[in-house]
């Protein structure tokens, strides 16, 4: 049996091969990582902008921003470079650091969201205790173990995959370089992988799931006990956003890597992949901008500053 370097390169072969339809993708790419690259940074700027935003919601939220500007970055310019030369080809080393990449993003992902949960719990739950509950060293360790704790998974993850035999298959039929993907191709029994990747998969996303609906529960026997309608109003807005983030980007990460071999073909392993690689870190800015209000109101303060600096520089040229 060939051992894995007799294969230095993949082949990635997600998207069609018409030069035309390649030419269309390569400017929807282009549209879609503008759209998540600016409203990422985006809320980075607007709350490192406003002092009023200093508080945990808004640090874990800049380091959700964060996880999906480097989410996105690792598939989509690779993609585009593609679809616009048609040269399909990725490095064995490449192919490694899209690997370890994408699973240290989702890993985070899933980790400051359950986070975000939890402090979504403290603040409406107990808010005389919020800021002895969630002080600024306890954010800063929640947020240095889930990055910690995602790194070391996807390490392992990354090196159990290549541990694996590629025996000259190497076209992977997807527009990155994907655990799934890599299974087929390999010439080895692939079990172990999956097992493994399945049980730690389940067990996480079961706790995170367990853990974030279990906050929910308890936001919202609280929510309803609020007497104001605008009150009731106001907490449902402020959680929404976050619980339709995590239940969009759970379910489709869950399915891209959790679901059985005979759920797979060319068609659903691209629709799920850009359903959890590509919709989050475009959805999540525009979630948490259309509907919230504290950050609308940091946009315009900017803009007007904005303004003002502009007239009084035209009016002193």
């Amino acid at each position: 049996m060939a051992n894995q370097s007799t294969v230095t390169e993949f082949l990635l072969m997600g998207f069609s091969d018409d030069h035309d339809v390649q030419l269309l993708l390569f400017f929807l790419l282009l549209f879609v990582y503008l759209i998540a690259l600016v409203g990422n940074l985006f809320i980075v700027l607007v709350v490192i902008l406003n002092n009023h935003l200093h508080i945990p919601m808004y640090f874990f939220l800049v380091n959700l921003s964060l996880t999906d500007i480097c989410y996105i970055t690792t598939t989509i310019p690779k993609s585009m470079a593609v679809s616009l030369t048609d040269n399909k080809t990725i490095t064995f080393p490449g192919c490694i650091a899209q690997v370890f990449l994408v699973i240290a993003c989702v890993g985070s992902e899933v980790a400051l969201l359950t986070i975000m949960a939890y402090d979504r719990y403290v603040a409406i739950c107990h808010p005389l205790q919020y800021s002895l509950i969630l002080n600024w060293d306890a954010c800063s360790q929640m947020a240095l173990a889930s990055w910690i704790s995602t790194l070391i998974y996807a390490m392992l993850l990354t090196i159990i995959t290549f541990q694996l035999h590629f025996c000259g298959l190497n076209i992977i039929g997807q527009f990155f370089c994907d655990v799934p993907q890599l299974q087929k191709i390999s010439c080895t029994d692939t079990k172990f992988n999956q097992i493994l990747m399945w049980v730690v998969g389940f067990i996480a996303s079961s706790f995170c799931t367990g853990f974030v609906f279990a906050s929910y529960g308890y936001i919202f026997s609280i929510i309803l006990k609020i007497p104001s309608t605008q009150g009731r109003y106001k907490a449902f807005s402020t959680c929404s956003p976050h619980l339709t983030v995590y239940s969009l980007f759970i379910m489709t990460s869950m399915f891209s890597y959790l679901r059985p071999q005979t759920f797979s073909s060319p068609t659903i392993d691209l629709l799920s992949a850009v359903l959890y690689a590509v919709l989050p870190p475009v959805l999540n800015p525009i979630m948490y901008s259309f509907r919230n209000k504290d950050i609308q109101d940091a946009l315009w303060k900017i803009m007007s500053k904005s303004n003002l600096a502009c007239w009084a520089f035209c009016k002193s040229c």
